[in-house]
């Protein structure tokens, strides 16, 4: 544990440059003291490091020492294999790049780790896109990555999704995230950080003016927060049904978020087997359409205003599909 925190501690200062012993004591989840000992056994080993003073000082280590890779374990390596992803790679232009990165940490690899890291890539594939579509196309996402690799702001014409219209706007692109095979730029629209889709945009502009990245933003941290935010504000609304065994069986096409709290509300079955619970849904016809999935599997004890719109829709429905009688 120890030398692996050791190794670590290396790694970091040698890719992030200075860290304070705090950072470096909450990154490890160990208390400030533990950070000290280890960098003084660094010391002893050998490892050019030192430490400025004062409020923004730190540990980092001389100016241009650098570590070859080394000790890393099998492990390490099969999962450095597994996440490389040629598709969305293709996607940011660096198809060619990643090519060559596999190669050099292949070449870099202990010679007895080698097998087992060509073997993940000849028997694992990762593919993010859903079932029955491809991919968005997506011309503009090169320019994109490329403002947000080099913070400047992007000049566009966005589309948002049901509005009809293309608005102009300018963005200040703080990240890129990858989403069940669908592309969303994390940006700052004035003040407020915002959520767009790639394939949206139209027209994009990597302009020369360059924006302060906020300091605090952690585009991971945001972005569980935001999904969160997203699908509690989507489901705003909640529908009282019966599922029959068959519909109970196949809650896992309304998704993850509906089937849990299904769960979480379910009654014992009765009689028949049919289960009471809840299930979150959208407002309106997107709810009832959703709901409909399910098929006669279901039925809707209320609100009123839901099980009227499913009576209204299926009415409509059968009569439109009634059988000619010519």
């Amino acid at each position: 544990m120890l030398a692996s925190r050791l190794l670590s501690i290396l790694m970091l200062l040698q890719t992030r440059g200075r860290m304070s012993a705090t950072s470096l004591a909450e990154e490890f989840e160990v208390s400030v003291r533990t950070i000290h000992r280890d960098i003084d056994q660094l010391s002893a080993a050998g490892i050019p490091v030192y430490a400025d003073r004062g409020r923004s000082g730190g540990f980092q280590l001389v100016d241009g020492y650098r570590t070859n890779l080394t000790g890393m374990t099998e492990g390490e390596a099969e999962t450095l294999f597994l996440a490389g992803l040629p598709g969305p790679a293709a996607q940011l232009g660096l198809s060619d790049t990643l090519s060559a990165a596999r190669l050099k940490l292949m070449a870099a690899l202990p010679t007895k780790v080698r097998p087992n890291a060509e073997r993940i890539a000849a028997r694992f594939h990762l593919d993010p896109i859903p079932w029955f579509r491809g991919g968005d196309p997506l011309p503009q996402l090169q320019t994109i990555a490329a403002a947000v690799w080099n913070t400047r702001v992007l000049k566009l014409r966005y589309r948002r999704a049901g509005q009809e219209g293309i608005r102009t706007r300018e963005l200040a692109p703080l990240g890129l995230v990858l989403k069940a095979g669908v592309w969303y730029l994390v940006a700052l629209s004035g003040k407020s950080v915002r959520t767009y889709r790639v394939a949206n945009m139209q027209d994009v502009e990597m302009t020369d003016a360059a924006f302060a990245r906020p300091k605090d933003f952690d585009l991971s941290s945001h972005w569980e927060m935001a999904s969160r935010a997203y699908e509690a504000d989507t489901y705003s609304d909640r529908a009282s049904v019966k599922l029959s065994p068959k519909g109970w069986s196949r809650l896992e096409l309304l998704g993850p978020f509906v089937t849990e709290e299904a769960k979480r509300t379910a009654t014992k079955p009765d009689k028949r087997g049919w289960i009471r619970c809840t299930l979150p849904v959208e407002s309106g016809e997107y709810g009832v359409r959703e709901l409909m999935r399910l098929g006669d599997e279901l039925e809707i004890v209320g609100p009123a205003h839901i099980r009227a719109l499913m009576h209204e829709t299926l009415t409509s429905m059968a009569q439109r599909h009634r059988a000619r009688t010519s």
